[in-house]
């Protein structure tokens, strides 16, 4: 199989390369650097311009997979009106020249697999919610609307389009989890705002096999919840990340003051959302993690 990927040296792209490299198939780095051979792990580097929505001719054409997740940190900057705009223009703009380029093939991708978030539901309190749930109205909701939106033309080509709503990757290398890792290590860590919040979260284990999973199974399409089965309140994650590094967590971070620290990126981690992966379970994916002590077991053993 061969699958163009942007979005490739990120947490979930990387992981994601190393897995289908690992089992013999072709990948194409979509890099915004030239074209040409990737260095010692034998994929090869394809170019593309998100913002001037430009993606070489010869990248995607012929390949049997998309996989699209680049896309501006969530959490890397604080959100200032001139971030946020940065938030939706590299997601909504990069899918539109993806979408665009996959129509345009004379041999299109049979499937685009192209990135949302969980962000889309908005605060769902403890009710749970699953891909038939409307989206929300705050910031990060209207992103996903929009980023989603922003597939059509490939879907108008007669590509199978599926958007991972993805929570929380847990993972000691990057991503949320990344951050929190060394706070609890150090006896850090605690609850963030009331702790009463639902956080969707999935380890990457589970996110690579389910990306994978979706480019091979035709009866998934549209939004797909990358979710553990098992939600769980930050109250419950900092329990279980102070079990897993055998630290106690005694600090606490109330809701203020994550607004002074952190601005509007704080409404994301303070919001609720009990999110169930209902389309991957009817689809018939087996979670390797289905609870967070699990996949936070996964993320702290050393590879090999």
């Amino acid at each position: 199989m061969r699958v163009a990927i942007t979005g490739s040296t990120g947490l979930i792209g990387s992981a994601l390369a190393r897995s289908l490299l690992a089992d013999g198939h072709q990948v194409v780095r979509l890099v915004r650097g030239r074209s040409g051979a990737a260095p010692h792990d034998g994929s090869v580097c394809a170019h593309w311009d998100p913002v001037a929505g430009r993606v070489d001719p010869g990248a995607l054409d012929g390949a049997d997979a998309v996989v699209h997740l680049a896309g501006a940190g969530v959490g890397d900057k604080r959100w200032t009106a001139a971030y946020k705009r940065e938030i939706r223009d590299s997601r909504v703009r990069g899918t539109d020249a993806v979408a665009r380029a996959c129509a345009a093939c004379a041999d299109p991708p049979r499937v685009l697999v192209s990135a949302s978030a969980t962000g889309y539901y908005g605060d769902t309190g403890a009710r749970a919610v699953d891909e038939s749930e409307p989206a929300g109205d705050d910031f990060l909701a209207g992103v996903c609307v929009a980023w989603e939106a922003a597939a059509d033309p490939a879907r108008q080509a007669g590509i199978r389009v599926v958007h991972p709503r993805t929570g929380l990757v847990v993972s000691a290398e990057g991503g949320a989890f990344g951050r929190l890792f060394p706070l609890f290590r150090l006896g850090l860590g605690g609850r963030l705002g009331s702790g009463d919040q639902y956080w969707p979260f999935i380890s990457l284990t589970d996110q690579v096999a389910a990306l994978r999973f979706a480019l091979t199974t035709e009866e998934l399409s549209g939004p797909v919840n990358f979710t553990a089965p098992e939600p769980v309140t930050n109250r419950e994650v900092t329990r279980a990340l102070s079990r897993a590094v055998h630290r106690p967590a005694l600090a606490a971070v109330p809701a203020f003051a994550l607004r002074a620290a952190l601005g509007g990126f704080a409404e994301s981690i303070t919001c609720s959302a009990r999110v169930v992966p209902a389309a991957l379970l009817r689809a018939g994916f087996a979670f390797a993690h289905p609870t967070i002590d699990g996949a936070l077991d996964s993320a702290l053993r050393p590879a090999g």
